[in-house]
């Protein structure tokens, strides 16, 4: 039976007239049935937030942080059933859904460890300055597909830490654990602090532009980035956007190639390789290039493409058809152009359901290629020679995007030397995909606009208000 769920509103789960299917992609089932808002309703989660803003924002933030570690251990408490519905909606197999959800609880009750201190500008005999944080208002929030109840949170604890309110967009392809989540602190939340509601796309641009939001936060494609930034522009809102990217590993000659060669397979294949600091691009010393590059391919066949709620799978489904569709196009582009493959590139079965890729690996196409200049966000990993550091660190450098990247060596001190050198938020030596809630993490050139996580993090939800009094003015 497909369960109907309904959006959180005002501390109330409220349906709509109009609703939309949510579909499984390892089988193109419909698991879900959400409400499909529109200005109606967004008006009304608005107003609520307007609305619970005032109360929330001069609760202490001990108060607050209590409310946010609620929300973690209900998250934990739940996290059963929470895994397997992700699975259901989004494709990533059970173990790295487990993850996500987990993940999530742990990374909202450390955010609430985080702290909102006034700074001393001066203290002088003659004056005092300090700096305070005050919030901005209520948040727009809009979460992608590929981790939906990861991405959810990391937007609502830091809004709710900072004492502002906030409406929440799930994606359309994947609303279903965040809404059970909404359920679950439905009695724990004061009623409009979190307004949790869904619809399709043109959701996103009344969110955008709708007046009685003052800040937006954003996770997805760099191009919907733009809009929304155009859009926030009208009323100059405050925005923060974590957008593309087309992540660089540099592999020294030094690598043990043994070692790496599986991290460096997950690094890009993780999540079906739908992550944004995936490594989308990786370079290879040409003195073990023949033997690393083998070494990935051997073990992309050990790895099963399936269904993610079956054991043993550890790639799933691409998460939505249009993704498919655009990753397939990719593939198809090399073939055409000829380039090698290691594994993959063959046509998939167009009778079939569920929106499965193989596994694929390019040899060493060239740095124009599509499959190279563009971020793939699917389970395809081109691997590229390289002679030179240099010459690594300026392919790496030359893209649009900088979000993340990496370096792996044996010597750590080379790879940090490496790492000052990309032009990236984040840069790992020797490993990958690890981000902390105390760290922040924002892209360079395009690809995003601030910052999550982190002191920094949570002060984009943040005015700063500086109170100066002169001393003995009265005297």
């Amino acid at each position: 039976m497909t369960t109907a769920y309904k959006n959180l509103i005002d501390g109330e789960l409220i349906s709509t007239n109009r609703t939309m299917e949510v579909l499984n992609p390892a089988n193109e089932d419909v698991i879900g049935i959400v409400p499909s808002c529109g200005k109606e309703e967004l008006d009304r989660a608005v107003a609520a937030a307007r609305k619970a803003f005032p109360a929330w924002s001069k609760t202490s933030i001990d108060d607050r942080r209590a409310v946010i570690q609620k929300i973690s251990a209900a998250i934990k408490d739940n996290a059963d059933e929470l895994f397997r519905l992700l699975t259901q909606e989004q494709g990533k197999p059970h173990e790295q859904a487990k993850g996500e959800i987990f993940g999530a609880a742990g990374m909202v009750a450390a955010q609430s460890t985080l702290s909102l201190d006034d700074e001393i500008n001066e203290d002088s005999d003659t004056r005092l300055s300090r700096t305070r944080r005050v919030p901005v208002g209520v948040v727009g929030g809009i979460v992608p597909w590929n981790f939906p109840v990861m991405m959810a949170m990391q937007k609502i604890a830091p809004a709710m830490l900072s004492g502002c309110t906030i409406v929440l967009k799930p994606s359309p392809y994947t609303p279903l654990a965040t809404l059970r989540i909404a359920e679950l602190i439905k009695d724990i939340v004061p009623a409009g602090v979190v307004n949790i509601i869904t619809g399709e796309d043109a959701l996103g641009p009344m969110i955008t532009e709708h007046p009685d939001i003052d800040k937006i936060t954003f996770t997805g494609s760099t191009a919907t980035g733009k809009k929304i930034m155009e859009g926030a522009s009208k009323d100059l809102k405050r925005i923060t956007l974590e957008l593309g990217g087309n992540d660089a590993s540099i592999v020294l000659p030094d690598a043990d190639v043994g070692k790496v060669a599986e991290q460096l397979f997950w690094s890009s294949f993780s999540n079906a390789g739908q992550i944004c600091v995936a490594a989308k691009r990786i370079y290879i010393h040409e003195d073990i290039y023949d033997d690393l590059s083998q070494a990935i391919a051997e073990y992309a066949r050990t790895v099963t493409v399936g269904d993610g709620s079956q054991q043993g799978t550890g790639v799933g489904p691409i998460q939505n058809k249009k993704q498919f569709e655009r990753v397939k196009e990719l593939i198809q582009d090399a073939r055409d152009n000829g380039y090698k493959f290691l594994t993959g590139g063959e046509e998939g079965d167009p009778s079939g359901t569920g929106y499965y890729v193989p596994i694929t690996i390019l040899d060493n196409p060239p740095e124009d290629a599509r499959i190279v200049a563009e971020e793939q966000f699917g389970p395809v990993m081109p691997l590229m020679k390289f002679a030179t550091v240099d010459e690594a660190v300026e392919r790496a450098n030359a893209s649009e995007y900088g979000l993340a990247g990496a370096v792996w060596t044996a010597d750590t001190d080379k790879g940090v030397e490496i790492a000052e050198r990309l032009e990236t938020g984040t840069v790992w030596v020797n490993e990958y995909l690890h981000l902390s809630p105390f760290a922040p993490f924002g892209g360079h050139k395009q690809s995003g606009f601030g910052a999550e996580y982190g002191k920094e993090g949570l002060q984009e939800f943040t005015y700063p208000q500086v109170i100066t009094v002169k001393k003995n003015a009265m005297a």
